[in-house]
């Protein structure tokens, strides 16, 4: 029997070994493909739950303003006297640590790290600095000192409330994000490159404005798709690298590579033991000395629990300016023994906390919030376009399996082998890194062989499907290959 005119010869040669962008262009749609249908899932839940988190500080005072709030009435009482209030509510409990009212509205919070408590978890009594009265008792959450409600958000957005299970979302989503963002922007860019290259009209336009230039149909599509992401790449990138810092493995790496740098955030000393172990110069005391050392604002005053330890008195308002200076106070002398400015912070470790106040949202207050919000719906709206991409190519009885091929497969063989080398290493030092994206990564390789070797069979047994030649063509006119 001849062979069919169409079915690629067994024995044709081989396309000259390629390097470049042309050469990696193809593996890059590939990976896109890949990490849209089965990762996209996963950056859309945790894109839509940090969406939800961003607003938390509003809904939060809404919600609980009762206890965050007070009615001024006169001269606030002593700070230890507002500690004894709170100590009373709770039997039997030593406190760990008490945030003083800071504004005349605000009410006083005594904190205590009962037994059983999750980590960062700490049981708190709001207390009316005024009136000595107490307004209620919550669990909170954090540096932040999150109330139920922003708690409830944040372990959604974390972990899906499953646990260190659950966290495994959020990671593959981070790990990933900045990988499909970068490789989609190329794309889109290179596209972009040859319609200008090729004189079409408008290059520039249609590469930056979403469904310029094209008409109703998977065209207009492509091009949301594309343009949007273009002007979300940096704001994908900044979430997808201070989110793995929260990561379990990634993050793991990522406070190793700070530690060996000497970029870690400095601590202040709790080492000077108090002259007379057991004297106490009292809350009142140490806050004031506190205050003469340049910590204002909200602070958090950490009683000690060694009777020969220091207090501890850290700045926690997260806003702009940052200021987290800490200081320790001698308990029996209320003297300063030790203070770490944050201006004395290595440049990671400032950047490092920037990262993470901007990526919760509290960094510029409603300006942040209003940015996130911008990042996180435009992120939304580039995966469901990306879907819609794929709805519109859908598989249909004239239509082989599935979405068709993404590319020809091969195309890794006809690189150079400089460049496999350079392919393979890159990959490999990532996968090190970013555990999670190696794992996943192998597992798509791993379906993209099972998904070949079931079209080869196929291929030996019925109608031969579109040769390499035909998908190539295809995808350089922009029509064939489903890129999400």
């Amino acid at each position: 029997m001849e062979p069919r005119p169409d079915a690629p010869a067994p024995d044709r040669a081989r396309p000259a070994r390629r390097g470049g962008w042309t050469a990696l262009r193809p593996l890059v749609l590939r990976l896109h493909f890949y990490a849209g249908v089965f990762v996209a899932p996963f950056i859309l839940v945790a894109a839509l739950s940090g969406l939800l988190y961003v607003w938390t500080p509003q809904l939060e005072q809404a919600v609980h303003a009762e206890q965050l709030h007070v009615e001024p009435g006169g001269e606030p009482l002593p700070l230890h006297e507002q500690v004894r209030v709170a100590r009373a509510e709770l039997p039997g409990a030593e406190p760990d640590a008490v945030r003083p009212a800071t504004g005349e509205r605000d009410s006083t919070r005594v904190l205590f790290d009962l037994p059983g408590s999750a980590e960062s978890h700490r049981m708190t009594v709001f207390v009316d600095p005024y009136r000595g009265e107490v307004l209620g008792v919550m669990e909170t959450y954090g540096t932040s000192g999150a109330l139920p409600v922003r708690t409830w958000v944040d372990t959604l957005h974390r972990s899906l409330h499953l646990g260190d299970a659950g966290r495994l979302y959020s990671e593959l989503a981070a790990s990933w994000l900045w990988a499909v963002a970068l490789g989609g922007s190329a794309l889109w860019a290179s596209a972009a490159l040859r319609r200008r290259r090729a004189g079409g009209p408008g290059a520039a336009r249609r590469l930056l404005v979403p469904g310029a230039g094209t008409s109703p149909g998977r065209s207009r599509s492509v091009s949301v798709h594309g343009a949007t992401g273009l002007w979300l790449l940096v704001g994908l990138l900044f979430l997808s690298a201070t989110g793995m810092t929260w990561s379990q493995y990634a993050g793991d790496n990522i406070a190793d590579l700070r530690e060996r740098l000497a970029w870690t955030t400095p601590a202040v000393s709790v080492e000077t033991p108090n002259a007379t172990p057991g004297v106490d110069a009292g809350v009142d005391t140490v806050l004031a000395s506190a205050r003469e050392a340049g910590l204002d604002g909200l602070v958090e005053v950490s009683f000690p629990g060694d009777p020969a330890a220091p207090y501890t008195v850290t700045q926690v308002d997260r806003s702009w300016p940052t200021s987290v200076d800490a200081a320790a106070v001698a308990a029996d002398t209320g003297e300063v023994v030790d203070v770490v400015r944050f201006s004395d912070y290595p440049l990671m470790a400032k950047l490092s906390r920037w990262g993470i106040d901007a990526h919760m949202g509290v960094l510029f207050g409603v300006p942040n919030q209003v940015v996130l919000t911008a990042v996180a719906a435009g992120l939304v709206g580039v995966v469901l376009w990306g879907y819609r991409m794929w709805w519109q190519r859908r598989p249909t009885r004239s239509r082989a399996l599935g979405a068709r091929r993404p590319y020809p497969r091969g195309s890794f063989r006809d690189l150079a082998w400089p460049w496999r080398a350079g392919v393979v290493a890159v990959l490999a030092a990532v996968g090190w890194a970013v555990p999670l994206l190696g794992v996943s990564l192998a597992a798509f390789l791993a379906v993209d062989a099972l998904l070949g070797g079931g079209e080869r069979r196929r291929d030996r047994s019925g109608p031969a499907g579109p040769s390499p030649a035909a998908a190539r063509a295809e995808d350089e006119h922009g029509r064939a290959p489903a890129s999400t």
